[in-house]
């Protein structure tokens, strides 16, 4: 909300100065986001009178004016603004004054003949963004006096933002009524006084729909002159509060929300049939807002009508077909109270975020109805003239909300604050607010003021209190915590380690919704059916994830749009199946995607694409940190997000922990991805707990190593003949490593040859070489028999 710093003061002015004042207010909560000028530095711009304005000599567009600007000095300006006429007040930008838009006024000649200055628009001094001809300024203007001094240009436009529930302060009689609670400062709101009627007219009112809208007044206005235009003003305090003005009728029904906080409306009276009806909607009723949009009206919404058609969407916005205009000659004034939560949930419905909205919403004071129709009245009055009608008022008490008295314990006050605050500056503070306080026993009985809606609890008018009384003087107090030292156990890997073994090895963790795109769910796990939601926030997240590659790959995607081509993502988080029962399983996973080289460019080593092999070094590193990383197995799998033929399950033992693979090349063209990407997803039940460290004594003999190259059927995975060897082997076997493949030259068709190194050693004694020779003979004569693996020649 934007508000007049000079309008604020009119009715309450601390002596406090601009940034003070933003200060007092942004610590009791009313934060103020920005403080600015309300127009530029405008040095040199006086206000000038045309006395004179004869036709260019050589420019059918343009004007010689002759203007006075005081002390009987007159001025040779040309100027081809269309409005300039004789006799008219405009600002004038003496010789030698700046302009917002960086223009300086020079003594010029213009085809001939000589200008010494420039009438300006609202768009040249940077009051307007857009103006059509020169600012009209008052008949008060004298000439001569500044332009700043007549618009009252010394003033600060307060930008306040306002948390949701303290709609009571969307009004300059809000904040000063805060800001007066705030300083001690007196209150001072400008007094309204019934205008009595002229005339007899009315329109009668029937409230159809009394729980949603209990309270309605009305006034008819008639015989306004439809040529006024709205006093420069009000105008100005419209602009300087972010608005703009329209039409005099709608300037002061904006100008009064402004000032008081209660939204208004005015109907043109003669487009008006019967009687004013609020009601709701029924089924197939349309109506065209005062924006143009045409709307097909949700049944239930509620309106206010006449006896013939709907004319507003109530408390949000009004009609097109009723609207007042140019020619608007009588006028009937709706103000009204509507239930926040019948306008809350419609406009949104309807996507429509209206200043009469905004309020409505978040609650307007009831019974402040009357009060702006009288103010309504009396400001129009002041501008178009008229008569105006009794005022008509259609009350449903019991449907008003009403304030309901808290008690407030002395001592719990105290245990919240830290502090004991003493009674009589408690009870002044409330009083100040605007509540009504009472001695109860060891408390006060306190009733709050008719616009807080935000005041129900005991703990609200502690907040209060503290509030006034200012946060920042509340002592710190550092709360009584119990140090206790938590046993680590060395059986238990924490997340933060999984997260860190990643983070080093050059992955970046995303956080992904667990609600999916229900396409993207059959895509990549269509053997499973997702869970889906009742009612969602959107189309594309109506299905649960079942597993945690969706969101990564949503964010591959994402990436490699904005020209990211090494990218290397993990998440952890939960995954949703439906189980057989009918209940929900929640599975914990560790996931990760890769794509692009496997290395950062550099100039030690060749570019070359991240693979399969990479990946899974990366989730050996991580189960290497519970111990498992020499235990993990790979066996081919398939899956229909996977490559047929680059496809692995995980497994500790007989345990299935997850599953690593590439994408299909499918999806992957169906994903719009350039380069291939592997996927890896882990139980984090399953790598979280560890072996226990067991220590043994390094062996004192010295160790013997023997290479076996050996050929067998292509088909043969490395993990089977790495586990006959081990089995064989025994415990002389202390360490095993595959150091290569090959096929080519040499190999039959269908086969492949594997080098491996098998390390031997005693831990208390030195093996011969007889000793060797057995265990190899057994080793190399076990794979013939098992897997037709024989010693490659």
């Amino acid at each position: 909300m934007k508000i007049s710093e000079k309008w604020l003061r009119e009715w309450v002015s601390p002596k406090l100065d601009t940034h003070a004042l933003a200060h007092r207010l942004t610590m009791a909560g009313l934060e103020v986001g920005a403080i600015a000028p309300v127009a530029p530095p405008l040095e040199r711009v006086v206000v000038g009178e045309i006395v004179s304005m004869t036709p260019h000599p050589s420019a059918d567009r343009l004007n010689c004016c002759r203007v006075s600007v005081g002390k009987s000095k007159i001025i040779d300006i040309v100027c081809g603004a269309a409005n300039a006429i004789v006799g008219m007040k405009a600002p004038v930008a003496l010789e030698g004054a700046t302009l917002p838009n960086g223009i300086v006024i020079r003594k010029t000649e213009i085809r001939g003949v000589a200008s010494s200055g420039m009438l300006c628009s609202a768009a040249e001094l940077g009051i307007e963004e857009t103006a059509e001809g020169l600012l009209t300024l008052g008949r008060d203007a004298q000439p001569g006096m500044t332009l700043a001094e007549y618009l009252d240009l010394d003033d600060n436009m307060l930008e306040i933002d306002l948390t949701p529930n303290r709609g009571d302060c969307l009004s300059v009689a809000g904040l000063a009524r805060e800001l007066a609670a705030i300083t001690g400062v007196k209150y001072n709101p400008p007094r309204i006084k019934p205008v009595p009627a002229k005339h007899k007219q009315r329109v009668a009112i029937v409230l159809d729909a009394a729980h949603d809208c209990p309270s309605y007044v009305g006034r008819v206005v008639a015989d306004i002159n439809p040529g006024a235009t709205t006093p420069l003003w009000m105008k100005e305090r419209l602009r300087r509060c972010g608005m703009r003005s329209i039409h005099p009728v709608v300037d002061v029904t904006n100008y009064v929300m402004l000032e008081l906080g209660q939204p208004m409306h005015a109907f043109d009276l003669e487009k008006l049939s019967g009687a004013i009806h609020v009601r709701h909607a029924s089924k197939g009723e349309q109506l065209t807002l005062l924006d143009g949009k045409s709307i097909q009206v949700v049944p239930g919404s509620l309106l206010i009508a006449d006896d013939q058609r709907p004319l507003a969407l109530a408390g949000i916005m009004g009609g097109m077909d009723t609207a007042v205009g140019n020619n608007t000659r009588h006028v009937f004034f709706e103000s009204a109270w509507f239930r926040p939560e019948a306008i809350a949930g419609r406009a949104r419905s309807y996507g429509i975020q209206t200043e009469s909205s905004q309020r409505f919403e978040r609650g307007v004071e009831p019974g402040l109805q009357k009060r702006a129709v009288e103010r309504a009245t009396f400001l129009l009055l002041a501008i178009t003239g008229g008569r105006p009608g009794p005022i008509v008022e259609k009350t449903v008490r019991r449907h008003l909300p009403r304030s309901i008295p808290i008690l407030l314990r002395a001592e719990r006050a105290d245990r919240l604050l830290g502090m004991s605050i003493p009674a009589k500056d408690v009870v002044n503070t409330l009083q100040r607010l605007g509540m009504h306080v009472t001695k109860s026993g060891k408390g006060w009985k306190v009733t709050p003021a008719a616009h807080r809606f935000d005041v129900n609890r005991e703990v609200d008018l502690i907040e209060e209190i503290a509030r006034i009384h200012g946060y920042e003087k509340l002592p710190s107090v550092r709360p009584a915590i119990t140090m206790n030292a938590r046993p680590v156990s060395e059986s238990r890997i924490t997340e933060s380690r999984l997260r860190s073994v990643l983070v080093d090895r050059d992955y970046q963790e995303v956080i992904t919704y667990s609600f999916i795109d229900p396409t993207w769910q059959a895509m990549l796990d269509p053997r499973v059916s997702p869970i889906l939601l009742a009612n969602p926030i959107a189309a594309d997240m109506a299905a649960m994830r079942t597993n945690l590659w969706a969101g990564l790959l949503q964010t591959i995607v994402y990436n490699q749009n904005r020209q990211q081509s090494r990218v290397r993502l993990f998440e952890i988080g939960l995954s949703f199946l439906l189980q057989t029962t009918g209940g929900i399983a929640q599975e914990r996973m560790l996931a990760g995607a890769v794509t692009g080289e496997a290395l950062a460019e550099q100039w030690g080593l060749p570019k070359r694409a991240v693979d399969f092999y990479d990946t899974k070094a990366d989730v050996e590193a991580l189960l290497a940190l519970a111990g498992f990383g020499v235990r993990l197995r790979c066996q081919p799998a398939q899956h229909p997000t996977l490559h047929p033929g680059q496809t692995a399950e995980l497994y500790i033992g007989d345990t299935k922990v997850g599953m690593l693979g590439v994408l299909h090349p499918e999806q992957q063209s169906r994903l719009g991805l350039d380069r291939p990407v592997i996927l890896f997803e882990l139980k984090i039940s399953m790598i979280l707990l560890a072996i226990a460290p067991i220590f043994h004594e390094i062996s004192k003999f010295p160790a013997i190593r023997r290479d076996l190259a050996l050929v067998m059927a292509e088909a043969t995975p490395a993990q089977q003949v790495l586990d006959c060897v081990t089995k064989v082997a025994g415990k002389l076997l202390i360490n095993l490593e595959l150091f290569d493949e090959y096929r080519g030259k040499g190999i039959d068709s269908g086969r492949k040859s594997l080098a491996l190194g098998l390390t031997l050693q005693d831990s208390s004694r030195t093996l011969n070489e007889a000793e060797v020779e057995k265990v190899m003979t057994r080793v190399i004569s076990t794979l013939q028999s098992e897997l037709g693996a024989v010693p490659r020649q």
